[in-house]
């Protein structure tokens, strides 16, 4: 029994010396003082032994593992050390060589016009709401007053999910359920994002945003629309800004109109920007249909409003003086730098 506990620690002791990974430390913990190892089986072999030698093999058994064990864990220790001070060899910092500067981002040009006329209208008692992208066909037409056969609900415009479900083509389906809320009166901002069928090219994008705006309240007039757009024009993009209202059709207002500015480049003498007019069209809006103010439970003839809609990619070019929308979108630093 004494030579066989001899062997196996020579043996032990052996193999862990030769050891260089930690891995190979716990193969051989295993092996040796694990439950089925070999010094656990010649404890369980005791019951062989005459009892009045059992103290004395038992006394053989312990020597060996605290033997064993603790070279282990001196070896442990070695290959520890080993492997730290080669990390930190790998790892060595020349102090004289010059510092990496970091590079911090910063705000999106599209983000930045956001900001901007949110704190235009924010400042006129607005609140800024959200709604979802994927939105019911009821919120995104049927209540605004388009019906079933009026050309903008044509797939070739839109992207149906299917035939009650799509992505949305506006952010007025988030006025359509503020309204139908019935909280009165209504100021609210509405931007988001939005998607339409359509081709990529320098000023069409089949994903771009919208910030929609709606009033509703007491005796609003199309007046206190002029003014507010009046307003923003000039917090926007400059106080010599004038405003020239066209008229138009939208199926969600009546009257409805087109909005141009004075070309914020020539002051309105005509310019390259501006294509000689001296104006530039910058949103839609009008007076909320009385019938979309009945299908979201408003009175009518208690209560008026008006809407309004403005392309976010539309104002940041007009704004920055950038000829191309796609550059907003290709992430190239050399353009997003000089923002």
């Amino acid at each position: 029994m004494k030579e066989k506990l001899q062997n196996i620690t020579t043996e032990a002791l052996a193999k862990i010396e030769a050891a260089t990974e930690i891995s190979e430390l716990n193969d051989i913990k295993v092996a040796i003082l694990g439950k089925k190892g070999e010094l656990t089986s010649v404890l369980k072999s005791m019951k062989d032994v005459a009892p009045e030698d059992r103290p004395k093999v038992g006394q053989m058994v312990n020597d060996a593992r605290q033997e064993i064990e603790a070279k282990l864990e001196a070896k442990t220790t070695a290959i520890t050390r080993a492997a730290r001070a080669e990390k930190m060899k790998r790892e060595t910092i020349d102090v004289t060589l010059p510092g990496v500067k970091k590079i911090d981002g910063h705000r999106h040009p599209n983000q930045i016009a956001l900001e901007d006329l949110e704190r235009v209208f924010i400042g006129m008692g607005y609140e800024v709401v959200e709604g979802p992208e994927v939105e019911y066909d009821k919120y995104n037409f049927e209540l605004l007053n388009i019906p079933a056969n009026h050309p903008a609900k044509d797939e070739q415009d839109t992207f149906y999910i299917n035939k009650e479900i799509l992505l949305r083509t506006q952010t007025s389906p988030v006025q359509a359920r503020i309204m139908e809320q019935g909280k009165l009166p209504i100021r609210i901002l509405s931007p988001g994002r939005v998607f339409r069928s359509d081709e990529v090219d320098a000023t069409h994008s089949p994903s771009f945003h919208q910030v929609e705006g709606l009033v509703i309240d007491k005796n609003i007039t199309m007046a206190d629309l002029k003014g507010t757009l009046d307003q923003f024009a000039k917090e926007f993009f400059g106080e010599k800004t004038k405003t020239k209202f066209r008229p138009h059709h939208f199926p969600f207002t009546e009257p409805s109109a087109e909005v141009d500015i004075t070309c914020f480049k020539c002051g309105g003498k005509g310019c390259r920007v501006c294509k000689g007019s001296g104006w530039i069209e910058i949103l839609g809006c009008g007076m909320v249909h009385p019938h979309v103010l009945e299908m979201c439970g408003i009175d009518p003839n208690e209560y008026s409003g008006f809407a309004f809609g403005i392309g976010l990619e539309r104002v940041t070019l007009l704004k920055y003086e950038i000829d191309d929308m796609r550059l907003l979108y290709e992430n190239d630093k050399r353009f997003l730098d000089q923002f």
